[in-house]
């Protein structure tokens, strides 16, 4: 195969991750799940033109309303690990805001739900 037959590589292959993310580490792994819902803050004029160009991309894909971070990862291509360096670089600037998933319910004693039942059955037939 020449090179003139191969298919350029997309920009994201070109760029190394620790490139990418600038040598950052992982954030807390608590932070950024991969449900968490990540949206831009509404101020616009709070955007420097310092970030990143991948930075840039994450605001404007988010700008929209809530994306998960899954989501913004599937959206750019890049490693999620590169998305959640990324994203916690954003949230210490103040550029995001971060919806943790909501906790997990509690389970209901069948008992309560069996009286329920049982009380509507008996009032409504």
């Amino acid at each position: 195969m020449t090179d003139a037959s191969r298919p350029e590589p997309e920009a994201a292959e070109l760029v190394r991750p620790y490139v990418i993310t600038k040598g950052r580490s992982l954030p807390d792994h608590e932070q950024f799940s991969l449900i968490t819902l990540i949206t831009a803050v509404t101020d616009h004029q709070q955007r420097p033109n310092r970030l990143s160009p991948e930075e840039q991309k994450l605001l404007t894909m988010c700008t929209g309303g809530y994306l998960s971070v899954a989501e913004i990862a599937g959206h750019t291509r890049l490693p999620l690990g590169v998305v959640k360096i990324l994203l916690a670089a954003l949230a210490e600037g103040g550029y995001i805001v971060i919806r943790p998933p909501a906790a997990r319910a509690q389970v209901t004693d069948v008992r309560i739900l069996e009286e329920v039942l049982n009380g509507l059955r008996a009032k409504f037939g």
